[in-house]
């Protein structure tokens, strides 16, 4: 996002006065991400730091009291976790990120992947023996700690068998370990109960009416 320079300043300005990011972004009408890009390395002045410092603190109190409310509803909605939620979970996990061909789900996030075939084990009795574990990386990354790290994350022995898929460029930033995708050998029937889990829930949330099935009579 391009700003003006009387825009820029008054951004410096208050960030040198020790007003965050957002009252920043709400103040000068400007995104979040703009605001910050002008502002990290502007020095709060010494006159304003100790106000800078109530403001943070204060912040930080609101986020984690947020937190805590965040969590106890969390626990208080999926309590108790049944096997219905977590099937559900993970044709919505699929649903997203899977193929729509073949069993094969991809992701960079470890949590994801932790989940997802954790499901697949208590939930569809998906073995080990079943699951193929491959992985995606980029030419900086290091084979042997992607490879590590995965077989940690998914609880798998993956090594010189394992197969890697390296792509041209530089991710090492953004995607410290690449990309693991799960296959299930001769998933075609565990892919059907996705696919009828999502239709199932698409019809409970819109059920047709009675005048839809009086027209497709």
């Amino acid at each position: 996002m391009k700003i003006t320079s009387a825009t820029a300043a008054k951004i410096t300005n208050l960030r040198k006065q020790g007003f965050s990011i957002p009252e920043i972004s709400r103040g000068c009408g400007v995104s979040k991400s703009t605001a910050l890009r002008y502002a990290h390395k502007v020095k709060i002045l010494p006159r304003y730091y100790s106000r800078w410092l109530e403001r943070r603190n204060a912040s930080k109190i609101i986020s984690e009291r947020n937190w805590e409310i965040a969590f106890d509803k969390a626990r208080k909605l999926i309590s108790p976790l049944s096997e219905k939620h977590l099937a559900i979970l993970a044709a919505s996990l699929y649903w997203a990120e899977g193929a729509k061909k073949d069993f094969s789900f991809l992701n960079s996030d470890a949590e994801m992947i932790k989940i997802f075939i954790s499901i697949l084990r208590r939930v569809f009795q998906v073995k080990n023996a079943d699951l193929k574990i491959s992985i995606r990386i980029y030419e900086d990354l290091d084979r042997k700690k992607c490879l590590n790290y995965w077989s940690k994350i998914t609880g798998i022995k993956l090594g010189g068998q394992t197969s890697i898929e390296v792509l041209r460029g530089s991710r090492g930033g953004k995607l410290k370990y690449g990309m693991c995708r799960i296959r299930v050998k001769k998933g075609g029937l565990l892919l059907k109960q996705f696919s009828a889990i999502i239709r199932e829930v698409s019809k409970f949330l819109s059920p047709r009416s009675s005048t839809d099935r009086i027209r497709d009579s």
